[in-house]
């Protein structure tokens, strides 16, 4: 694999974990009664894995075969759950997309490592 790769790589983690610090941040502010946070990011988030579905769809994606079935799944989970629950999302439905952005974020990035 080539360095441009790795930076994609790098940048589309720190995208989730970033992601994952709004849906974080939006938690507590929520808990504030602002939902102002939360609206910016269910829209980043979404937007966020409207472009990972996009992208795992095109047919010269060089992702394997199992990693591309799992991002899909992912997508329409966290795509559904936006769309089903909107502001009034659960904190547990929040914790969970934080937590799968940041395991698909950390899982990038070792995959990153073990290419080295």
């Amino acid at each position: 694999m080539n360095a441009e790769i790795f930076t994609a790589l790098e940048d589309d983690a720190y995208c989730l974990m970033e992601a994952a610090v709004l849906l974080d941040q939006a938690c507590k502010d929520m808990a504030g009664g602002n939902t102002a946070s939360l609206e910016a990011a269910l829209s980043n988030n979404l937007d966020l894995w409207i472009a990972i579905n996009s992208v795992i769809s095109q047919p010269e994606n060089q992702f394997s075969s199992n990693l591309e079935e799992n991002l899909s799944r992912l997508s329409r989970y966290v795509v559904a759950t936006i769309r089903n629950q909107g502001n009034e999302i659960s904190e547990g439905a929040l914790a969970t997309l934080i937590n799968i952005n940041l395991q698909i974020s950390e899982g990038l990035l070792e995959g990153n490592e073990n290419s080295d």
